[in-house]
């Protein structure tokens, strides 16, 4: 799907903006082949060094410049694409108008530079160490002698050659320094085989809570190797929680199910049903789903609060939008469900593909659970 949506916008770049330079045919030609290349980067680069479009394993500031051109590109034909939409519409009622805006020369080249600006400040956001951010949820049944009981929710580090083995051990640094007594993670830990991320991901092994690591699998953990990549966590420390559940102090139910692409590459898939099962009976259920949309499943089953990840946060104001509706309204922050709670984080790093945050900002998020006072709301805080 990406590359076709890639292919529209830069032909669309190339006949609106390129072919009118005042250039000869041979020079046009050649821009207009750089700017194919880098807008359909993704399918390029896993061809020509046979990685996948997860993964694009070339020197990180090349893909860091990469990134920012092709943002910027993508800016530029959504802003001319507008500009050319109201153009149009202008048309119909006074054609000199209409003109005027379409035929507008400087209009592009403005686009282009607060492409550029945009798509900078985007990238440098996106590859920055997460901040921390305080959230406070109320867990009924949560036994008053667990009230204040903090997890350190991580979700989406998406290791990568964008973001190395620096940039993890800040992020494992900043986490426990916070002393949660327990830390989880909600999917895409990684992003490329365990051959190609073994440094990356070698800082997690200092990941410490009193109560231990535990984590679930992300859809980016299937697109290389999934088996070898359950063993490369456990060796790490981190309790990977594969449809099943494990009881906190006594005082709640911690359950994981992994990513439903797992049908499609033969690994288990998750079942709510079976990581529930002989749980004991009054304790609240906390559940690590990577994917957001699933509460509408999992709130039958009796979740009260569901941490998830997967949208990045939508990437961008505005974005997120379009982010929502592929992910049943679920794109950021905390949403009531029935009686459940879910909260989707995010994320600490996000997918190397389109490394660009605008007003939706990375985070680790720090959930102190509260003993349910009688008459609060579920997952007030």
């Amino acid at each position: 799907m990406l590359p076709i949506v890639n292919l529209f916008l830069g032909l669309y770049l190339v006949w609106r903006y390129l072919f009118r330079f005042p250039l000869n045919l041979a020079a046009r030609a050649v821009l207009a082949a750089v700017l194919m290349a880098l807008i359909e980067h993704h399918w390029l680069v896993s061809r020509i060094f046979g990685t996948t479009i997860a993964s694009p394993e070339i020197p990180r500031a090349a893909l860091i410049g990469i990134s920012v051109a092709y943002g910027a590109l993508v800016v530029t034909a959504v802003l001319l694409l507008l500009a050319d939409l109201a153009g149009l519409a202008a048309w119909l009622p006074s054609r000199e108008t209409g003109r005027k805006i379409l035929r507008n020369r400087a209009v592009p080249h403005v686009f282009l530079a607060l492409g550029i600006v945009t798509a900078g400040i985007g990238v440098a956001q996106a590859i920055r160490v997460p901040a921390v951010k305080p959230l406070e949820v109320h867990l009924p049944g949560l036994p008053a002698a667990l009230d204040g009981y903090q997890v350190a929710h991580l979700t989406d580090l998406h290791l990568s050659r964008l973001l190395q083995a620096p940039w993890a051990t800040e992020v494992v640094a900043a986490t426990n320094a916070l002393g949660a007594d327990l830390i989880v993670i909600s999917g895409d830990l990684v992003d490329g085989t365990p051959a190609a991320r073994t440094s990356d991901v070698a800082p997690l092994a200092a990941l410490a809570a009193k109560d231990g690591v535990f984590a679930v699998a992300g859809n980016h953990e299937y697109y290389a190797d999934y088996v070898a990549w359950m063993r490369k966590f456990d060796e790490l420390g981190i309790d990977m929680l594969e449809n099943r559940h494990v009881v906190v102090r006594q005082g709640f139910v911690l359950a994981g199910v992994p990513d439903q692409v797992s049908a499609k590459h033969g690994q288990r898939v998750p079942d709510i049903a079976a990581a529930l099962a002989g749980k004991p009976d009054g304790l609240p259920v906390m559940l690590l789903d990577h994917r957001p949309a699933t509460i509408l499943r999992n709130a039958g089953f009796g979740v009260d609060l569901q941490l998830s990840g997967h949208t990045h946060g939508g990437h961008a104001r505005g974005l997120d939008l379009i982010v929502a509706r592929f992910n049943e309204g679920f794109v950021s922050g905390r949403y009531s469900v029935g009686r459940s709670t879910l909260y989707v984080s995010n994320g600490a790093g996000l997918w190397p593909g389109f490394p660009i945050r605008l007003g939706r900002p990375s985070d680790i998020t720090l959930i102190t659970l509260r003993a349910a006072k009688a008459g609060a709301p579920a997952g007030g805080a």
